[in-house]
């Protein structure tokens, strides 16, 4: 009884969020981005924060949200209506991943993990039957894919996998192993990257229930808590020949899947970035000392006008980058641009946040700790910070210094 009492009174505690607007960049929207933003914001009011503290304090997956971001369209909806997306366009998807995100990073990796690195490649990359037989069901939420690409020994070098499979007449045989793996303790399906006998990397679709097939959980995370997280382990496989993804090999392939999935993020951080500052200002504004609002003093006015001016540049670079992708120019280098720099902004303004608020700010009275924790991991995961870096070197000079 005490337990529903508390989830009671946890689900009465108000959402007050006030997206920032500083260069009126909703004139830049058409009516369904507005629409889009607005159906997933009430969603992520109704249906993460007021349970999102005691998720996360719990390291506790909602398994039940996935069928609701089915419901509400979260998953996929850059892609076309008849293969389970939405059929819009990457502005809306980015104020999707930006509104789930402002509620919470492991609710939006959960997403996007769907919608940019498991639909997005079996669209792309897939048979007309495979697209038939599986997207319809991801995009509903009635089932649930990750993505398999990152290993032990090899994070920022995906080309040097191991994880490999061998034509064995009928089938292939698939050995190896992924971790770091959003979904996969839950997954009834997982996109893996592997190797031919020619060492070229192909995507294959593996089921649960395949025998040789186990995703252990990873335990003790103090980030991404509310998020489901684990490996794909691949102990002499049977994946069907109809289960190769046919479309394109080569590593290439899964790195366009994270182009679409990076770009996600760059919204996402700066919802993550808009909460934190909304929170900093009501608290700034509510918080009495020496006898006056603490909003009062320069130094909180130094932070609040640093903070809202990094989310309008941000907000401005993303907003271009959507119609970059909406036009098909979009880069990797410009994709990695926006990552890199709406993670690190995000980052920078949750501990300027953490400052204003005080004590309080560690305490799951406010969001902040947890986005803090959430964004050391969106600043590791699919191209760590440094990565990007090197990616945008490499497009100034030519040169690669990863390799």
């Amino acid at each position: 009884m005490s337990e529903v009492l508390s989830k009671n009174v946890k689900s009465m505690k108000k959402d007050l969020f006030e997206s920032p607007d500083f260069y009126q960049i909703d004139d830049l929207l058409t009516e369904e981005h507005k629409l889009v933003r607005s159906s997933i914001r009430d969603f992520v009011k109704k249906e993460i924060s007021p349970y999102i503290e005691d998720w996360c304090q719990k390291a506790h997956f909602p398994y039940e949200i996935v069928k609701k971001f089915g419901e509400v369209g979260a998953f996929g909806p850059q892609l076309p209506t008849e293969y389970g997306g939405g059929g819009m366009d990457y502005i809306a998807y980015g104020l999707a991943m930006q509104e789930i995100e402002r509620g919470d990073s492991g609710m939006r990796s959960t997403a996007s993990v769907q919608g940019s690195l498991v639909m997005y490649p079996i669209y792309k990359f897939g048979s007309e039957e495979q697209r038939k037989k599986y997207l319809p069901k991801l995009g509903s939420g009635e089932m649930l894919g990750c993505f398999g690409l990152t290993e032990p020994d090899h994070g920022s070098n995906p080309s040097g996998m191991t994880t490999n499979f061998v034509d064995k007449g009928d089938h292939y045989l698939l050995n190896g192993a992924k971790m770091w793996i959003s979904n996969s303790p839950k997954a009834d399906i997982a996109v893996v990257w592997a190797k031919n006998e020619a060492g070229r990397i192909h995507g294959l679709i593996v089921e649960r229930g395949m025998e040789g097939f186990s995703t252990p959980e990873t335990h003790g995370k103090w980030s991404l808590r509310a998020s489901t997280t684990g490996e794909l382990v691949f102990d002499n496989v049977k994946v069907p020949k109809e289960n190769l993804l046919p479309g394109k090999s080569g590593l290439g392939a899964p790195m366009m899947c994270l182009d679409s999935a990076r770009y996600g993020i760059s919204w996402g951080a700066l919802g993550a970035a808009m909460d934190c500052y909304d929170s900093a200002r009501r608290y700034a504004i509510e918080r009495i000392q020496f006898d006056k609002p603490i909003a009062s003093f320069q130094l909180i006015q130094k932070k609040l006008a640093e903070m809202l001016t990094e989310i309008t540049k941000a907000q401005l670079v993303t907003w271009r980058l959507g119609k970059l992708m909406n036009e098909g120019k979009a880069t990797t280098a410009q994709i990695s641009l926006a990552k890199r720099n709406n993670v690190a902004m995000a980052l920078e303004i949750a501990r300027e946040a953490r400052q204003i608020h005080g004590g309080m700010g560690i305490t799951g009275e406010y969001p902040i700790m947890r986005h803090m924790m959430n964004l050391e991991s969106v600043v590791t995961y699919e191209g760590t910070h440094d990565i990007h870096l090197l990616i945008l070197g490499n497009e100034i000079t030519g040169i690669p210094a990863f390799k």
